[in-house]
């Protein structure tokens, strides 16, 4: 049978772009203990922008569960397998809070900001997720009640800056949302030797950064959740 050069290599590229989401599905799951659940994606020769729910005006387009619902998030290998078997090309979405990361994202340019000054004052960081428009970085679970008292040490607080609690959800690397491709800034890194799961900093260690960059960056006032 005769080859089509491009066509079996863009069949190449999609299959590997699938391996690795659920590789990735699985390490977040089984290694990391973090659960997780298939987002929604974009819908098939979506534009930019587009989202695969029915909501023509969704504000996080293929970034955020739809069916199932976010209290699906597991670490089952079995349900992570099954999920992204059936549906290979879903993006990784993190249930955040509780036992699992919790999140602040800004976007990307208060993001770069921040993660410099952070770099420049000697404090450590955990995983950073980059999007073309958003950063989120992933810290260790807070309560409310932390969060409340973190705000209110603060004069203002930038409204694009966004905090992923309990309840709440961030896309994971290699996903592709109608933002674009989810990819990480800065990879994670083992808590200690012989601990698979990834090292995160408290809330308190990077929040005045990240209010100071949010409030300095270009629209950083702005009301507006761009994902």
């Amino acid at each position: 049978m005769r080859e089509i050069p491009g066509r079996r290599r863009k069949f190449s590229m999609r299959r590997g772009r699938r391996t690795a989401l659920l590789g990735a599905a699985l390490t977040c799951a089984t290694e990391w203990h973090w659960p997780i659940l298939p987002g929604v994606g974009i819908p098939p020769g979506g534009r930019p922008g587009e989202c695969g729910c029915p909501h023509p005006d969704c504000v996080v387009p293929g970034a955020h569960p739809f069916d199932p619902g976010l209290l699906a998030a597991t670490t089952d290998a079995r349900m992570v397998q099954w999920w992204w078997t059936n549906r290979p090309t879903a993006p990784i979405i993190l249930a955040t809070g509780n036992r699992a990361p919790s999140a602040v994202s800004l976007p990307a340019v208060a993001g770069a900001r921040a993660v410099a000054a952070l770099d420049l004052a000697g404090i450590a960081i955990g995983p950073v997720i980059a999007t073309p428009t958003r950063w989120s970085l992933l810290v260790a679970p807070y309560s409310l009640e932390e969060l409340g008292e973190l705000l209110h040490r603060q004069d203002w607080v930038p409204s694009s800056l966004r905090f992923h609690g309990e309840g709440g959800y961030v896309a994971l690397p290699p996903s592709q949302t109608g933002a674009g491709q989810v990819r990480w800034e800065r990879a994670p890194r083992p808590a200690a030797r012989g601990v698979l799961r990834p090292w995160l900093p408290q809330v308190g260690a990077v929040a005045d950064a990240l209010v100071e960059a949010s409030a300095n960056a270009p629209g950083g006032s702005s009301s507006e959740l761009a994902y």
